[in-house]
């Protein structure tokens, strides 16, 4: 077993480990809510009703989550209980896909009745989720294989330093099924450095069935140097001098405690109320998100459901070891499954409440992430808002109120990549997302030393001695359930527009302003961001505001970046997704997932792109509106040996949802006195 083998080894078995809970973590309490996550004990009865019904040891849980029920019974459920009126929670189930006998099932398991409700045999393109157990079994078969260790000698290097990992394989037009579920295993060299992916080993690859756990085929094609290990070790424990300049120590300190409470799954601050589970699949999902309405004294809603359904990553190196490099994270790995314990006072502040989140392993065993959500309250010196008159004659009028926000965090760990990914909820009504990018490139292994020596296409960045950092894009789409003071909502597109004066009403020769559209099908609500200033909402024609404006929450983009692909290549074709940065469709809970349910060797057939074209009616109805965040990434010097984090996202505000601004009369935080302190800078 290699090294990296074994730290992964180490890091699923500590999962699956019972832990104690820390005083600083939430508990939650037995379904308070109809979408609450599913419990370690209803993840073992899964396990127990699928196994007793198959008799066979080949058999592999591939994702296990809630199986929602209808949203009309879960606006229904939460409507009567916020009344104070008796009602029954849903009957809880649970949806599975597992691999039985080569074949992929999708089953839904009743916990009432104790038994299977349904089981059916998916018989299209791609394939379910890769296990964490899989993976480390084709890693540790690539090192035993003997024509891989001979390769690995040939190149001199040892082969207890080797770690290896499994890489999908796309699709790239072949009509006719493989009916093999492979993964291309690639290795990089340790020796000195944990930073295993700055020392790839170009040249080999070995391809690896799945199913039947063997080697199916073999190539060494081509010897390039391992690139130096030397100062690309991140662990502070090896960083020698010089350093640079220390900052003093900071904190969060609220000496009255939090102002946020956590039942259950159901967490509550300021003027928010928002229930928050566990996906081992997508990560956090947001969901019943309501704000208090001090002027109408109720909770709106504002979104039935958020999360990130689908994160794709195309590498733009088309060499043989790469060109198939086009990850879907969520679909292929589980941006869940691969979300990791967040460090207390590193990866949160000190004022941070943690919550775990549960998923099944391969066989079905109920799996722990411990500290897998934070949830503080946030502030960073910003003003929520201020204004200071000077025009009154002898009277200067300051105001300014603090913004203090709430925000829930996880991080994913999706091969070397690190996803930071933050709901801020915002006393203003605003909901921001935003993602940060950290971690390490995937570099490719190189002879140049320096970009004199080049004179053909890399197609990537030469960061350091024999290592190119390869040209690639990241694209989150967002699934964002808006039910806008109710379920039955319309998308508006805003065009801003130039007009030009003409009958010298004004010395003024141009002005613009607005045109509005609601979209009437799905076609119409396909938007390319970037070209023209447009504003974006999602109202609800059934209410006004006392002046006449509809209410509304409209959708403040973050970076535009789209796909550059053309649309027949073969990547694009899987995540046409992205060809638009926003796209409104009907609601249909089946429509989750943009890049389909089984992404792994998909062909683009059962995506947000397919579902669109249905052209479905979209004004005054229940309707989803999905985003796609992306990054273009030129690696620099400055990414090498580890990345800063880079951040972007987009925000969810209000728009004539209010009558009034709904902070006008928000109370300034209680000041907080330091004892023992100067306000005197040495």
């Amino acid at each position: 077993m290699t090294m990296a083998s074994i730290f992964a080894t180490l890091l699923f078995i500590s999962s699956l480990l019972p832990l104690p809970l820390s005083t600083s973590t939430s508990t939650p309490t037995p379904h308070p809510h109809p979408l609450d996550s599913l419990t370690p004990s209803e993840l073992t009865q899964v396990q127990t009703i699928i196994q007793t019904s198959f008799a066979t040891s080949n058999l592999t849980f591939h994702y296990v989550g809630l199986h929602e029920p209808d949203k009309p019974t879960v606006l229904s459920y939460l409507s009567k209980t916020r009344a104070k009126l008796r009602t029954k929670i849903p009957p809880r189930q649970s949806f599975v896909i597992a691999r039985i006998n080569h074949q992929t099932h999708e089953l839904i398991v009743d916990f009432t009745t104790n038994a299977i409700q349904s089981n059916k045999i998916y018989s299209g393109n791609g394939y379910p989720i890769l296990t964490f157990e899989e993976q480390i079994a084709a890693n540790n078969l690539t090192v035993t294989y003997a024509p891989f260790v001979a390769s690995v000698s040939k190149r001199g290097l040892k082969l207890a330093e080797v770690a290896c990992g499994s890489y999908t394989v796309g699709w790239f037009g072949k009509k006719e099924r493989s009916g093999r579920r492979i993964v291309k295993v690639m290795c990089n060299y340790l020796d000195g450095t944990v930073n295993l992916y700055m020392r790839p080993i170009e040249g080999i690859t070995v391809t690896v069935d799945l199913d039947e756990m063997k080697v199916v085929e073999f190539s060494d094609r081509i010897i390039v140097p391992v690139p130096d290990g030397k100062g690309t070790d991140y662990r502070w424990s090896e960083q020698r001098p010089p350093f640079a300049p220390r900052v003093k120590g900071i904190t969060v300190v609220q000496q009255d405690g939090h102002s946020f409470s956590i039942d259950g799954h159901t967490v509550k601050w300021a003027n928010w109320a928002f229930h928050l589970s566990f996906d081992m699949r997508v990560g956090p999902i947001i969901s019943s998100a309501q704000i208090f309405d001090i002027d109408k004294n109720e909770y709106r809603s504002v979104m039935y459901k958020g999360f990130i359904s689908e994160l794709l990553v195309p590498y733009m190196d088309l060499t043989e070891e790469w060109y198939y490099r086009t990850f879907f994270d969520t679909g292929e790995y589980g941006f869940g499954l691969c979300a990791v314990q967040l460090e207390p006072e590193r990866d949160c502040p000190a004022n941070a409440v943690y919550m775990d989140g549960y998923f099944s392993g391969f066989d079905g065993s109920p799996g722990t992430i411990r500290n897998v959500f934070c949830v503080f309250e946030r502030y960073a010196g910003d003003i929520m808002w201020r204004h200071t008159e000077g025009g009154i004659p002898g009277k200067v009028v300051r105001e300014a109120r603090p913004d203090v926000s709430l925000v829930v965090r996880m991080v994913s760990t999706v091969g070397n990549y690190d996803y930071i990914v933050d709901w801020e909820f915002k006393q203003a009504g605003s909901i921001k997302a935003t993602i940060g990018l950290s971690g390490l490139l995937e570099v490719r292994g190189s002879t140049y030393t320096h970009n004199d020596q080049i004179q053909e296409e890399q197609y990537g960045t030469l960061l350091a001695r024999n290592t190119l950092g390869a040209y690639h894009d990241h694209f989150f789409t967002y699934h964002l359930d808006l039910d806008v003071d109710g379920d039955a909502n319309s998308f508006v597109k805003t065009k801003l527009q130039t007009k030009h004066v003409t009958d010298h009403r004004s010395p003024r020769k141009s002005y613009w302003t607005v045109v509005s559209e609601t979209a009437k099908t799905e076609s119409d609500a396909r938007i390319h961001l970037g070209s023209k200033p447009v504003e974006l909402a999602v109202v609800n024609p059934n209410k006004k505001t006392k002046v006449g404006n509809y209410v509304g929450y409209r959708l403040i983009p973050g970076a535009v970046a789209g796909p550059i692909l053309t649309d027949d290549d073969y990547p694009q074709i899987r995540g046409a997704f992205t060809k638009y940065h926003v796209w409104v469709t009907q609601y249909n809970r089946s429509e989750q997932f943009a890049g389909g349910v089984y992404v792994d060797q998909s062909r683009g057939d059962d995506t947000l792109a397919q579902w669109s074209h249905r052209n479905r009616e979209i004004e005054n109805k229940d309707i989803v509106l999905w985003y796609t965040l992306g990054f273009h990434h030129v690696p620099c010097q400055e990414d090498f040996p580890i990345m800063p984090t880079l951040s972007s996202g987009f925000e969810l505000r209000p728009t004539n949802f209010f009558e009034q601004n709904p902070v006008l009369k928000v109370k300034p935080p209680k000041h907080v006195i330091w004892p023992n302190c100067s306000a005197v800078v040495d």
